[in-house]
Formats: C-alpha cells, sequence, structure tokens
C-alpha cells in the first residue's frame, strides 16, 4: 500500500522528533504536529500495521527501516526545497509552509535537477 502525504509528514515528525529527543511518543507528535490525540494514534496504528514505525510496551515510538528511509528522503526534499525558496526570496515561514505541500507530489527527477542547482549554487558561494 502505498503511502499518503499525511502518513509522509507522520513519518517526518518522528524524524525530526528523534533528532531533538531520545523519545518520541504520540502526544509528542500531536503537540509538534496540533493535531488531537485519537487523530495521532490513529495514525500510529496505521503506520504500525504498516510496518513504517515500531512502539514498545511503554508508547516510544521508533522508524523501522523502510520508515527511516521514507521519512529522511521527505526530510530532504523540505529542507532543500525551503532552501530554494529563500534563495528566491521567498521569506522562511512561506518557503516551509510550500515546501511542505510540495516535498510530497514533487517527481524525483524534478527534486534532483532543484538539489542539483542549490548544491551547486552553494558551491559557487563557497569558492
Amino acid at each position: 500500500m502505498a503511502l499518503k502525504a499525511s502518513g509522509e509528514m507522520y513519518l517526518e515528525t518522528i524524524y525530526i522528533l528523534n533528532q531533538k529527543k531520545s523519545g518520541v511518543r504520540s502526544v509528542d507528535i500531536a503537540e509538534y504536529m496540533s493535531f488531537s490525540k485519537p487523530s495521532v494514534s490513529r495514525a500510529v496504528g496505521i503506520l504500525k500495521k504498516e510496518k513504517y514505525i515500531d512502539v514498545d510496551k511503554d508508547g516510544y515510538i521508533t522508524l523501522t527501516e523502510q520508515g527511516a528511509l521514507i521519512a529522511g528522503s521527505i526530510y530532504d526534499r523540505h529542507t532543500v526545497l525551503s532552501k530554494a525558496f529563500m534563495l528566491l526570496g521567498v521569506d522562511e515561514k512561506t518557503a516551509a509552509e510550500d515546501a511542505c505541500k510540495i516535498e510530497h507530489v514533487i517527481s524525483e527527477k524534478s527534486f534532483n535537477s532543484i538539489k542539483k542547482h542549490i548544491n551547486e549554487t552553494d558551491r559557487e558561494k563557497t569558492l
């Protein structure tokens, strides 16, 4: 079953929270995303069933290998697209919001072209 954008957003959130703290629980996800606890609980159940995450007996959530690959990819898309928009003069808040919408639908080909361009631009700035 293909993961929907909402599922990708949850995985990305778990990925981000894992960078900031040692343990992630549903309540942390709900707080970070400003979603209700029942909504997060439902999503966590689906992600667990589809084997994107594991939940231990204390409620701590970890990404499986498959979940981590997807989360890392979405996070990469988000950061690269945000940076691209800011380089074009878009303010940081709008750039992040727009990147969040686009990161789930942009083709791999287009994303890789944008990423390559951003990396070349960064390299030129450091020379």
